[in-house]
């Protein structure tokens, strides 16, 4: 399906779907609190069978944090990115790695480094730093007296 094509029919499984403008890929922000859902529908959709997630990253822009899925279809060879915000004091987020395989080691690391929690994530625990490690190291707010890190 060609992006032009991905923008006329997200929408019919998306209502309240956003697109951002330019770029490579189809970029869209969706509420997180319906990503679970939209997740489903799209892995599960005959029309967008997104059945590869291939990258889960978190973005902190000082306000809220933004969580940030690339998915792409075997199947149909598109590719989407979907961005959700989240709340910087409370930043939490259904799972996909039940849906999505590869989202259960992205969650964790996103967990680890920014702080965002993964609702109902099978092993929600750190996965690169110590269990008594303080703080979200790629926060921009994260101050490293050690290192002076400042961002």
């Amino acid at each position: 399906m060609t992006n032009e094509a991905l923008k006329i029919k997200l929408p019919e499984l998306i209502p309240s779907v956003v697109f951002e403008e330019g770029g490579e890929w189809i970029t869209a922000f969706v509420d997180a609190s319906a990503w679970k859902t939209i997740a489903q529908q799209l892995r599960s959709n005959e029309d967008f069978q997104f059945d590869y997630l291939f990258c889960v990253t978190c973005v902190d822009w000082k306000t809220h944090l933004t969580m940030v899925y690339h998915l792409t279809s075997t199947i149909y060879r598109h590719s989407l990115v979907i961005k959700a915000k989240l709340d910087r004091n409370n930043p939490e987020i259904e799972t996909v790695s039940d849906i999505w395989r590869t989202a259960e080691f992205h969650e964790r690391e996103a967990y680890d480094l920014f702080g965002v929690k993964f609702l109902h994530h099978p092993d929600l625990r750190r996965l690169l730093l110590t269990d008594d490690f303080d703080g979200y190291p790629l926060r921009k707010d994260f101050e490293d007296p050690i290192n002076m890190i400042k961002l």
